[in-house]
């Protein structure tokens, strides 16, 4: 049964989505919205994609957290513009959120902006934010059956980032089963197994947002 104050809330986002989508488009901005679970190195990510790329792009990122400052305060130690969204105990980032933290950039000569959502493997999937794609993040340290179990996240990803492959040899984690499920999930997804620590696999994730980038102009 589908409870009607969800469904309102999600056809209300939809509408703010179409706009922020335009909005993004005029500007020829590249929006990307990264989701995990809590702990898969969504920021570590970040903070490497922006320092090894900010000779490159221009990038800002939200940061979507239920409490504190502290991952927007590692973003912007890398130079990056950095607007910190507490959703207070919500579950993932809305339109309205986006819009509210809009007004703190500048997409005038925005190359990349990030989103970086709320650490979770349901609710981000489901309310879109005006993003030419999705990116899901799973680490190693999780289970590699996570694609089965979660199945419209890596569905509707345009990408995924298999992080922390430095473990692989401490953890019982299948990359090529992770792998499998996913693409059942979805047979055009991009696949991405990088370590932030090391930096190993970063060259095709950067080649990736390099393409990503140019297709937005």
């Amino acid at each position: 049964m589908e409870i009607p104050i969800v469904r309102n809330l999600l056809e209300a986002n939809k509408r703010i989505s179409k706009d922020l989508k335009r909005r993004f488009d005029e500007k020829k901005v590249l929006v990307l919205n990264l989701m995990s679970s809590p702990g898969a190195g969504k920021t570590s990510l970040l903070e490497r994609t922006l320092r090894d790329l900010k000779a490159e792009f221009r990038m800002a990122v939200i940061e979507g957290d239920l409490q504190t400052d502290n991952d927007a305060r590692r973003v912007a130690a890398t130079g990056a513009q950095a607007v910190q969204v507490n959703t207070d105990g919500g579950c993932h980032l809305d339109g309205n959120m986006i819009q509210a933290a809009l007004e703190s950039i500048e997409l005038d000569g925005l190359d990349i902006l990030f989103i970086e959502n709320v650490g979770n493997l349901v609710c981000p999937a489901e309310f879109d934010l005006g993003e030419d794609a999705k990116i899901t993040l799973l680490s190693v340290a999780e289970g590699d059956d996570k694609p089965e179990k979660y199945p419209l996240m890596f569905h509707i990803s345009k990408a995924m980032v298999l992080n922390k492959v430095d473990l692989l040899p401490y953890v019982d984690f299948d990359l090529e089963k992770a792998k499998g499920h996913a693409r059942r999930l979805n047979k055009d997804l991009a696949i991405f197994p990088v370590s932030c620590r090391t930096g190993e696999g970063l060259a095709p994730w950067y080649d990736w947002l390099r393409r990503e980038r140019v297709a937005k102009l």
